[in-house]
């Protein structure tokens, strides 16, 4: 049932980035390498039912470490009732906080359904993630390899060259194993070019201990995944596992380019220690002297007013780069005066106008429906928008700049050829998006809304997610619309209200009625654009004709739920050789789990992508009955 996913506490949403570099995506890498589950041993487990909720309380402790205090490596100890547990979890650095839960939700999911009946040990280890955990904490310090794995990418091309690569890996690798037990957190990752490459091939690679061993422990470690990453070559990437370290290299960049562990050749290192000492006095000199001089400018620097930074949900913007600003006039020009003609759409925050700037880049323009202009909506604007310029995700619609000209605030965002989702479902292009597509979609926009709720710096509730804000890209992938806008709306245009009025639509009852907005407002209009998805049907018409006439679509797909009959939901326009049944029950229950009438029991977007990634997540897992409300 879903309690049991509740075991896992909810992430607060907050790491800053999912390393938000041009190089890495959101992918909690949740390929499965091995797993391991203890025989029951009633010397070790007296009662297996306190053990399991000792085990249960130690994950429980470890997820809330990760997503509170973004830590990739962290154990817990539990001992009521005698009945000790220990665990251990780590993810690799390179990941994102909201990946390591991800990845550590898959594989304690993966351990409680597998390791069952008081099992007194078990592991799982992932591409991304290593969890353990044992009736004795022996393991935090092991030196014996339980887990001995070794995985090999693709064959390089034939030639002279696969001698330079085999050379540079090795040498990337051995200054790796060398480093990496000497830095805090047991943990480093270099790049190194490929010499007399044509194609100007790089290598880039990381390794990383767990962080109860000791260095020479570490050291020991790597020296054996060294080993079996030389049986990979001269393959173009490998991954080495075993149960205290993991070590990987590949000729594509896979962790952000300020996690590079600077590294000198190791036949340098000892020659240049001299030299360093000297270039170090000489540095720290200049920069002594540089600082005098910085400080006496700044000094005399004439005096200017301080602008105070607004508080509330925006707090701490000022450390953000500001967006480009962008002259009316240029606007007007690209707009071609905001024609008629170059019209894209109108919406409650306002006009959208196709716009070509002078370098022939083509752009989204909005203008937008703002409470009469004072000093306070200035400053809102301007924390508002420079908050909304630093989001980037791939499944969200980057902000370029904006326009202020009087009483006038106008974005400029990327232009997205394809329009909007709802024109897919139900306009024009209806019946052109295959289930396949479908399914890329309903993925891409949880992973756009675990970005906002749980990956950047400041948490961002959208409050209106529904089709015609979900935009697609020129490969149908989604990019999220009109994030962060909702407080620079008047008070009148706001969909926030005391009173219910019309269908349940998209808004979670929970905020249409009484007010009340936390994320699991967006879960829930999210979970309506999943049964969107599946049935091609809008969630606010009324259905006209057959056994569902008079219902809007929630009832509709909670009915055919509970008959069973999830399949009969999907559209009709879908080829049925396209899907099978399980695939449409798991999407049917998930939009369901997604729009329950307690937002308690909603799952985080982060648990919504693990569920639709995984198809065992749901096997336990009934959703309850949404609130149906009548017009």
């Amino acid at each position: 049932m879903l309690q049991r996913l509740n075991l896992l506490p909810l992430l607060a949403f907050i790491f800053c980035s999912c390393w938000t570099l041009h190089v890495v995506v959101s992918d909690p890498q949740t390929n499965l390498v091995s797993r391991f589950c203890n025989p029951y041993d009633v010397l070790k487990v007296s009662n297996t039912s306190m053990f399991d909720e000792n085990r249960n309380a130690t994950f429980q402790d470890i997820r809330k470490l990760i997503s509170d205090q973004s830590k990739h490596f962290a154990t817990a100890q539990q001992a009521n009732g005698g009945n000790p547990v220990a665990t251990l979890f780590q993810c690799r650095n390179y990941l994102s906080i909201a990946d390591c839960v991800v990845c550590f939700d898959v594989a304690a999911m993966k351990i409680l359904s597998s390791c069952t009946g008081g099992s007194p040990g078990g592991f799982v280890v992932y591409d991304g993630c290593y969890l353990r955990y044992d009736a004795s904490s022996a393991f935090f310090g092991e030196t014996t390899p339980s887990i001995n794995s070794v995985k090999c990418g693709n064959q390089t091309d034939d030639g002279e060259a696969i001698n330079a690569f085999d050379s540079t890996v090795e040498q990337v690798l051995t200054n790796l194993k060398t480093t990496t037990p000497t830095t805090t957190g047991f943990f480093a990752a270099m790049k190194m070019q490929v010499p007399n490459n044509n194609i100007g091939q790089t290598v880039y690679a990381f390794a990383q201990c767990i962080e109860t061993i000791s260095e020479n422990v570490c050291l020991s470690c790597l020296n054996a995944t060294y080993s079996n990453l030389h049986t990979c070559l001269p393959n173009s990437n490998g991954r080495a596992y075993t149960n205290a370290c993991f070590m990987r290299y590949s000729t594509s960049s896979f962790f952000p380019d300020n996690q590079t562990t600077h590294i000198a050749p190791l036949s340098e290192q000892g020659s240049n220690e001299k030299r360093t000492i000297i270039i170090g006095v000489v540095v720290g000199g200049l920069a002594f002297v540089l600082i005098l001089l910085t400080l006496l400018a700044w000094i005399k620097r004439p005096k200017r007013p301080e602008r105070a930074v607004p508080r509330g949900d925006i707090s701490g913007v000022s450390k953000l780069k500001g967006p480009v600003i962008f002259s009316y006039k240029e606007l007007k020009f690209a707009t071609k005066s905001f024609s008629a003609e170059n019209k894209l759409g109108e919406g409650g925050f306002g006009t959208v106008y196709k716009g070509t700037l002078k370098n022939g880049k083509v752009v989204a323009v909005k203008k937008l429906i703002l409470r009469q202009s004072n000093k306070k909506v200035e400053e809102e604007f301007e924390s508002e928008v420079k908050l909304i310029s630093n989001v980037h995700h791939r499944n969200l619609i980057r902000l370029l700049g904006c326009c202020s000209k009087g009483n006038e605030r106008i974005l400029i965002y990327e232009y997205m050829r394809n329009s909007s989702l709802d024109r897919f479902l139900f306009g024009r292009n209806r019946g052109s998006l295959n289930w396949r597509q479908r399914c890329d979609i309903i993925l891409g926009t949880a992973r756009g809304l675990a970005y906002l709720h749980e990956e950047f710096h400041v948490r961002i509730i959208h409050r209106d997610i529904k089709t015609n804000n979900i935009l697609l890209d020129d490969d149908l992938q989604p990019r999220i619309a009109d994030f962060g806008l909702t407080r620079l709306l008047p008070d009148e245009k706001s969909h926030l209200s005391t009173k219910f009025a019309g269908t349940l639509g998209y808004t979670a009852p929970e905020y249409a009625i009484h007010g009340q907005l936390s994320e699991k407002a967006d879960i829930y209009s999210y979970g309506v654009v999943v049964l969107e998805m599946i049935s091609g049907e809008q969630s606010n018409e009324i259905m006209t004709h057959g056994d569902f006439e008079g219902d809007f679509l929630l009832r509709k797909a909670w009915k055919l739920y509970e008959r069973g009959m999830h399949i009969e939901l999907v559209d009709e326009t879908l080829d049925p050789n396209e899907y099978d049944v399980e695939e449409v029950e798991k999407m049917v229950e998930i939009g369901l789990l997604c729009t329950q009438a307690s937002a308690e029991l909603r799952p985080t977007m982060s648990e919504v992508i693990v569920l639709l990634q995984d198809k065992s997540l749901l096997e336990n897992m009934r959703p309850t009955m949404p609130i149906l409300i009548e017009t």
